[in-house]
């Protein structure tokens, strides 16, 4: 419908396209707010345990970091340490004493053929039992060696045990890096689905606000315009202007009712 289409609506018409619409909204929207009070509430719980979900992930992530960062700490720290006694007993010649190239070869030597033997061979429980009895034999004798050194050398004991420790816990971190890496992939999809029911359900309540409100403006809407129809279009007590008199004025080419107010806004905001 262009604009005199729209002009050439006589005021009555108007009224009762107003009326039925109206009439119609005051029907409808009972149901409409049944339906959207129905669906806020099967999703409101959804969204809590949601949003718990998520939370409760975040947590697991922020647990695991602090046992990354607090463990990559310690290992930085110990690693400073072990450099520091590395650099002492280096000058004063421990280093050779504390762990011999050839010491070092042979024990791995012995203890990887000792492995190979043990996957490789088909041997009997007896036999197997002797191999694994001389790894434990072997790694005691090195344990012995270690200790023996330490006794004799406090300095040694340092890089020993600083060493010890700085291995243990990079391990540690690399395994706590694992699982945060692990908790961060289950809590994207939670974050997502979060997400999404929060918007589904601002949505929701948005419309239902929006039907709440039509709904109560709706009894009046409906008083207003039988009153019109039934009193006529003129000024009345209510206020409204006169709807055919506005349409002649625009006819003849002068403002809308709409203009004239923003004009007289317009101007009272100016003074």
């Amino acid at each position: 419908m262009n604009v005199e289409q729209l002009l050439e609506v006589k005021p009555e018409e108007l009224a009762e396209g107003l009326l039925a619409r109206w009439k119609a909204l005051e029907e409808q929207l009972p149901n409409v707010i049944r339906n959207l009070e129905a669906e806020e509430e099967s999703l409101s719980p959804r969204v809590k345990r949601a949003v718990e979900s998520h939370r409760k992930a975040n947590e697991t992530v922020a647990e695991k970091k602090s046992e990354r960062d607090s463990s990559q700490a310690v290992a930085r720290a110990k690693l400073s340490e072990v450099k520091e006694s590395i650099e002492s007993l280096s000058n004063k010649g421990g280093m050779i004493s504390l762990d011999p190239e050839w010491k070092k070869v042979k024990l791995l030597e012995e203890l990887e053929n000792i492995e190979e033997r043990i996957e490789t061979s088909a041997l009997d429980h007896k036999e197997e039992g002797k191999l694994i009895a001389k790894r434990r034999k072997l790694i005691e004798k090195n344990e012995k060696w270690l200790k023996e050194r330490r006794d004799s050398n406090p300095e040694m004991t340092k890089y020993i045990d600083s060493r010890k420790t700085m291995i243990s816990n990079f391990r540690i971190s690399e395994a706590a890096h694992s699982r945060m890496l692990k908790a961060v992939e289950k809590a994207q999809p939670l974050y997502e689905k979060k997400i999404s029911m929060q918007s589904e359900i601002r949505d929701i309540r948005r419309q239902l606000d929006r039907a709440r409100e039509l709904y109560a403006q709706s009894s009046d809407a409906i008083s207003l315009w039988k009153g019109k129809l039934s009193t006529g279009f003129g000024d009345s007590e209510t206020g409204f202007d006169d709807l055919l008199t506005d349409m002649n004025r625009v006819l003849e080419g002068g403002a809308s009712s709409f203009a004239r107010k923003r004009v007289k806004k317009k101007g009272d905001e100016e003074e």
